[in-house]
């Protein structure tokens, strides 16, 4: 069979596998929201999300954060993003979430069976949910357009191999710092100022993700260059600080 065949059919591959497990932050970038978040619990939320966990030995909020993606079937796909129009990031339910199915929908949801009087095994699934969730809403392409799929349909060239934006957003930035989650989540929480309290409104964090997909240049050219890498680098560890702290305040209110 002719290379140049072989490479096309190679890549087209490799893009479509890309896009169909597209998933935000993903392992590492989910276990450090949940490990950044369980640094800034209250004794009222770590007793109950423990208690909650005691149902899976074994189990933290880190080991959970991935549990929605793992389980993710054609009913909840919708659950881990919100689409924007491209001439507006203001949220409107009605058009944005219909039905309430999208990220910020899903993470109403989730916090009114956290908060209530539910079997605990239904209480821990809403739990490894809003985990999950928060962290999606805060990477910016889950906040993006249905145009181009969040940036799934958006190729480029990212570190020497065929990728495309969504992936470079959800695993590319976070890979190329060299860090293991427990390093990053580290100097994350070094560097973070004195907590002043995080807005807990979600459809807030879907507006900032919105807004930083329409800042100019977010859309790179075809090959990812270092500049790229240093304008957004910071914007994706604000992303995460943001998401963790946020996580934190949404289960220290829950839990209260």
């Amino acid at each position: 069979m002719n290379l140049n065949i072989i490479r096309r059919s190679t890549v087209a591959l490799a893009m479509a596998l890309l896009v169909t497990h597209a998933f935000a932050w993903g392992r590492e970038g989910h276990q450090v929201v949940a490990a950044l978040a369980a640094a800034q619990l209250g004794g009222k939320a770590r007793a109950g999300i423990d208690r909650l966990l005691a149902l899976e030995p074994g189990a933290s909020l880190e080991s959970i954060s991935t549990w929605a993606d793992e389980d993710r079937s054609a009913a909840t796909g919708a659950w881990h993003f919100v689409n924007f129009p491209r001439d507006t990031c203001s949220y409107d339910a009605q058009r944005d979430c219909p039905d309430g199915n999208c990220v910020v929908g899903a993470i109403a949801r989730q916090l009114e069976i956290l908060a209530s009087t539910a079997p605990d095994a239904s209480r821990l699934q809403a739990l490894k949910y809003l985990v999950h969730f928060v962290a999606d809403v805060h990477q910016p392409l889950h906040a993006g357009h249905l145009d181009d799929r969040g940036g799934n349909s958006y190729p480029l060239q990212a570190f020497g191999k065929d990728s495309n934006l969504h992936s470079l957003w959800d695993s590319g930035l976070i890979s190329q710092l060299g860090e293991d989650a427990g390093a990053l989540t580290r100097r994350l929480l070094a560097k973070r100022s004195a907590p002043t309290g995080a807005d807990l409104n979600v459809v807030h964090a879907a507006e900032e993700s919105c807004r930083i997909v329409g800042t100019a240049g977010f859309y790179p050219e075809q090959e990812v260059g270092p500049d790229y890498v240093m304008r957004y680098t910071p914007v994706m560890e604000q992303r995460l600080t943001l998401a963790g702290a946020r996580l934190a305040g949404l289960l220290n209110r829950v839990f209260h």
